[in-house]
């Protein structure tokens, strides 16, 4: 059963969320303000998804978020927003969120992008990379060594993992590390695929992370 915390002020749109996602066999955790969002959401280790509204009357929803992952909540969160500026949409991904949605929203696409970044947040199917993605953690471990990881790299490195050996085109892992509709440039993903590498130099990983050129990238 995927557990849902919620961060809602407004009760028509808490309990509409609520009564969806509970038809849909999910459980809810509720806060009606940031102030609960960091009391209960942040300390509830259950959590597979957060769903926060920026708009909260104590708080902005992305500080609710920058604060949960800095006290370790790093459950991938979706946000629900009344904005769709460009600026808006980059702060929120910045902020710590995995995916946004553009109020007012349709039900059914809250609750496909919710199973969607739960898929993407569960345990990378073992390869032959000889790593050990814990995405309860979000690290990686060689042996008795491990490094945490952000969640776009933990995603950006299961991606590449699990086909360890082959190549993974670059779109493919735009698509499988940032949301629908993230902004996500060449430089962006060479930045992120050069933090990798250093991080799996810490623990001496015995795989190299490559890119090849103008197709993608391999761990070999």
């Amino acid at each position: 059963m995927t557990v849902v915390g919620i961060c809602e002020d407004d009760p028509d749109v808490r309990r509409v969320l609520t009564d969806a996602l509970k038809m849909n066999g999910h459980r809810v955790v509720i806060a009606r303000n940031g102030r609960e969002a960091v009391e209960n959401l942040g300390r509830h280790s259950g959590v597979d998804v957060l769903v926060l509204d920026i708009g909260l009357p104590d708080a902005d929803g992305r500080d609710v978020c920058q604060a949960l992952r800095s006290g370790g909540q790093h459950a991938p969160a979706l946000f629900l927003t009344a904005f769709d500026a460009v600026h808006d949409r980059v702060s929120g991904f910045r902020s710590g969120g995995d995916d946004y949605v553009v109020k007012p929203f349709a039900i059914a696409e809250v609750l496909v992008r919710i199973e969607s970044l739960v898929r993407r947040s569960r345990p990378v199917p073992a390869s032959t990379s000889g790593l050990a993605l814990d995405p309860e953690r979000l690290s990686v471990r060689v042996g008795d060594r491990e490094v945490a990881l952000t969640p776009t790299e933990f995603r950006l490195l299961g991606a590449i993992a699990a086909e360890a050996g082959n190549v993974v085109r670059r779109r493919t892992a735009v698509a499988a590390a940032w949301p629908d509709g993230a902004i996500v440039n060449e430089n962006t993903i060479d930045s992120y695929v050069r933090r990798i590498r250093v991080k799996l130099a810490t623990i001496d990983a015995p795989v190299e992370l490559t890119t090849v050129r103008g197709v993608g990238f391999s761990l070999r």
